[in-house]
């Protein structure tokens, strides 16, 4: 395989999760218009969002052993396809139990299969290069859910809702297309008697090894509360500028979005370079990137709710995204230092589905608080939750660590 395909390969994941992240954002961006017109209440809304996260966070530790056992390539193709069409079918939906079928069971379900075979296919591909490389990866999150809240939002206003999602669903189903010609999975070698891994490995391997690092545990409830976080924004911002602020549609789905992402680029990508090097020399650098970054985010989530001017807001949201990107520097870096190779789908797929099943509550849980209370309150509240994530990445670090971490080899086919 040629030397730079890693690269090519890491070109062909990025744009898939740019519309695996654009196919999520799409309906917060044109959340007031589908409960104009369908008649949908803030918590029937939420629940929808919640019924995406909860599905997804079911399926992903299913999608991780499969992406052990399966072509990685033809996961991410069958990902991609079948969250796409889900997108095309959500702007067919008349009603709130169509949108709950077509968004929260069909899209939510494709996508969950989409991240744990990916990751671990750069992973394969990168080794000293691994955090850079899922870094430049990472962006492609910032990306989809910048580019798709504004365009969904103006595609929304000026042709209305169901259009933004049949745009997206059918770029999704054109890169598809692309993927299945130019993916291709990478050699399965065993690290020390370098064979091709021909057996399926068994679940019950697969949980003793993951479940047997209390680090994995840790840093998997610590991504939940970051992800409990991360939706209750993300859902909800687009309406809260809209609400509180005036701000049109089109600009709400921006602004919500740009500044946070915007510097949350900066954040992976000098986390990533940072915690590379720094890896080379200290073996907890990772750890220590992801705890700096969840915890410096938390005032600047406090003050995006507290606050009653439009400038401190998103200030407040640049101040979170660029803490936000140091951690997602090294959101799989930090555990795949503990966790053999041949088993690192099944762990994203277990730390995935602890995050998303914690987080799957933010959005109903802000709608009730909105109804209730403020949206204000509730997006203040999100801080606390921050907080709780750093002292548990914190506890894993200077408890765990060490005695889970795993030594791999340092040579590797495809660096």
């Amino acid at each position: 395989m040629h030397r730079y395909y890693k690269w090519e390969m890491l070109a062909l994941l990025w744009f898939a999760f740019f519309l695996n992240q654009g196919d999520r954002q799409i309906y917060n961006a044109v959340l007031p218009l589908i409960g104009s017109d369908l008649k949908l209440s803030p918590v029937q809304l939420g629940l929808i969002a919640t019924l995406f996260t909860a599905i997804y966070g079911v399926l992903v530790p299913i999608a991780g052993y499969a992406g052990d056992i399966f072509s990685r390539k033809w996961m991410v193709f069958t990902s991609l396809f079948v969250f796409s069409v889900g997108t095309v079918l959500t702007g067919t939906a008349h009603g709130f139990l169509m949108l709950l079928l077509f968004r929260s069971i069909a899209t939510g379900a494709g996508e969950a299969f989409y991240y744990p075979a990916a990751n671990a296919m750069i992973a394969e591909f990168h080794h000293q290069s691994r955090a850079r490389a899922m870094a430049i990866h990472q962006t492609a999150n910032y990306t989809g859910v910048v580019a798709s809240g504004f365009l969904a939002a103006w595609i929304g206003e000026h042709w209305g809702w169901r259009m933004s999602f049949l745009a997206f669903g059918l770029a999704g189903v054109l890169w598809a297309v692309l993927v299945a010609w130019r993916l291709k999975d990478a050699p399965r070698i065993e690290e020390k008697q370098g064979e091709i891994i021909a057996a399926r490995i068994p679940l019950g391997e697969v949980c003793g090894v993951i479940f047997r690092k209390p680090t994995v545990i840790l840093l998997s409830l610590a991504f939940g509360g970051m992800v409990f976080t991360l939706l209750g924004y993300l859902t909800w911002m687009p309406t809260y500028l809209h609400e509180k602020f005036g701000v049109k549609l089109a600009s709400s789905g921006f602004h919500s979005v740009f500044y946070h992402h915007l510097l949350a680029y900066a954040g992976v990508l000098l986390g990533g370079l940072i915690s590379d090097k720094l890896s080379l020399k200290r073996k907890q650098a990772r750890m220590e990137i992801e705890l700096l970054g969840l915890f410096l985010a938390v005032p600047f989530i406090f003050l995006m709710g507290a606050t009653n001017h439009i400038t401190t807001l998103y200030i407040a949201l640049a101040g979170y995204g660029f803490f936000r990107g140091i951690y997602d520097s090294n959101l799989m870096a930090a555990p795949f230092d503990v966790i053999p190779p041949k088993y690192r789908a099944s762990a994203t797929g277990v730390i995935l589905s602890v995050g998303f099943l914690m987080g799957s509550l933010a959005p109903v849980v802000l709608g009730w608080i909105k109804t209730h209370m403020s949206l204000s309150a509730g997006l203040s509240a999100l801080g606390y939750v921050h907080l709780f994530s750093a002292a548990l990445v914190f506890i894993a670090m200077k408890f765990f660590f060490k005695s889970d971490f795993y030594h791999e080899p340092t040579n590797s086919t495809h660096e």
